[in-house]
């Protein structure tokens, strides 16, 4: 039995447009003392690990190379997707290529967690349950009514409830009931439980990634199986439905980074001041920039584009994306 490390990294960070394109999605950007988020995520498990095993896409595979070597990790296994089809399928084409026993802790590579002695603890706790045939998910205790996450509602290590992304009202709601966590995105598990869970739930999924897997040549994963693959997250396919799911409540400090707000956040609480002013953010620019009249914006500059928001708008900059995307293609590679 081998405990191995699944880093995901197959998003493009739309919601972080224009700092984050196709060509360089948000977790391979040096923003971070100059290291990536994908070489701190590398960094921070390999002590934990038996081994890495990175499930990226076609378009990022080299970024993932280069940013291993800049981690200093050398021995690791590669998936590379023909195209993105949700995480129940990019973890179970990790799965395939394990032992039935060996445990998989899954991150994606794009979030940033500080107190690493409280990470450690809660990776161990989750792989003493692993072994124990659970599925175990990670929960951060909420700072704030947010409602760009996932809840899971629990009674210690037990899960009661998934909830989806709520509205605001219920946000609050969940924060005043203190039971509930955000859903972290990370997991941990045995590679053959977690395939036995998915065939049960979703056989679709489990066929057609088997035989997309079967049809791999090397490390890629080929186009016209993966196209048949549903497009589900390991959420809505295994975690909400399997009965074999535990919960580890995390006591380190995490951020998904997933929206301007959230680093604008990350920033504030590491008093990172250059970032900020006149109570506004800029992001990007080497211009000098004056704001008057006007508080909680952001001005994010690169060499092509200029996004100006309120930052209680991050979660609708995916929508800008989405739109130039069909109109101005160029702005997103």
């Amino acid at each position: 039995m081998s405990i191995i490390h699944v880093i995901l990294s197959g998003g493009v960070g739309s919601r972080l447009w224009p700092v984050s394109r196709k060509s360089m999605p948000k977790q391979y950007i040096p923003m971070f003392g100059d290291k990536s988020l994908f070489q701190l995520t590398a960094e921070r498990n390999a002590d934990l690990v038996d081994k890495a095993l990175i499930v990226g896409n076609k378009d990022n595979y080299l970024l993932s190379q280069a940013d291993l070597i800049r981690a200093g990790i050398h021995q690791y296994t590669e998936v590379i997707e023909a195209a993105p089809r949700n995480t129940a399928a990019a973890i179970a084409f990790a799965a395939f290529g394990l032992k039935e026993d060996d445990i998989i802790l899954v991150t994606p590579s794009d979030h940033i967690i500080t107190n690493e002695e409280a990470y450690a603890k809660a990776i161990s706790e989750s792989i003493v349950l692993a072994k124990q045939g659970y599925l175990v998910t990670f929960g951060i205790k909420p700072t704030k009514p947010e409602t760009g996450y996932g809840y899971i509602e629990h009674q210690g290590n037990e899960v009661v409830s998934f909830r989806e992304k709520p509205n605001l009202s219920t946000a609050e709601s969940f924060l005043e009931q203190g039971n509930f966590l955000w859903n972290s995105g990370m997991f941990c598990f045995q590679a053959g439980i977690y395939l036995e869970e998915l065939n049960k739930f979703k056989p679709e999924i489990y066929t057609t990634s088997l035989k997309t897997w079967e049809a791999r040549s090397n490390a890629f994963l080929p186009e016209t199986e993966t196209m048949l693959i549903p497009s589900v997250s390991i959420d809505y396919a295994v975690m909400e439905r399997s009965e074999k799911i535990k919960v580890v409540q995390a006591t380190f400090g995490w951020s998904d980074l997933g929206s301007f707000e959230s680093i604008w956040e990350h920033w504030e609480n590491e008093g990172e001041v250059h970032h900020f002013k006149q109570n506004n953010c800029v992001v990007g620019s080497t211009k000098h920039v004056e704001f008057l009249g006007v508080s909680n914006l952001m001005l994010i500059e690169t060499p092509d584009a200029i996004l100006v928001l309120d930052k209680s708008n991050s979660q609708d900059v995916k929508k800008i994306y989405e739109r130039l995307e069909k109109e101005i293609p160029e702005l997103v590679r």
